[in-house]
């Protein structure tokens, strides 16, 4: 499967953009789909991830302020992302999956395809 994330941006501290990844090749149905994000200087971390059943798990950073989605029909899947924060700045990841457990989901190995970033900047 290819992946392709769009939406990123410039925004202001608590403004809102969503994010996109649009995915090609495979049936997009049978991933699971995750979001990360890296920040200069640091490793990627988990941010959401949906499972093909549409069960959803959120990094405590972003629980209550993101929102993963999936729509299967358009082969999509999104991040809606509000109350942003300076710390929120990063590229942030698309990735598809099919062979991990439901507790591995986390962690990118589980995952066998990425997108190619998309940056999201939020100022202060």
């Amino acid at each position: 499967v290819q992946l392709q994330a769009s939406g990123g941006g410039l925004v202001q501290a608590g403004g809102s953009l969503r994010l996109s990844c649009a995915a090609s090749g495979r049936t997009f149905s049978n991933y699971y789909m995750g979001w990360f994000r890296q920040a200069p200087g640091r490793e990627r971390e988990f941010v959401a991830r949906i499972t093909r059943g549409g069960h959803v798990a959120y990094a405590d950073p972003v629980k209550g302020r993101f929102t993963v989605s999936r729509d299967n029909s358009k082969n999509t899947v999104y991040l809606q992302m509000i109350s942003l924060k300076p710390e929120d700045t990063a590229v942030y990841y698309c990735a598809a999956g099919s062979q991990g457990i439901l507790s591995s989901l986390r962690k990118p190995n589980a995952y066998a395809a990425w997108g190619q970033g998309t940056l999201v900047t939020v100022s202060s």
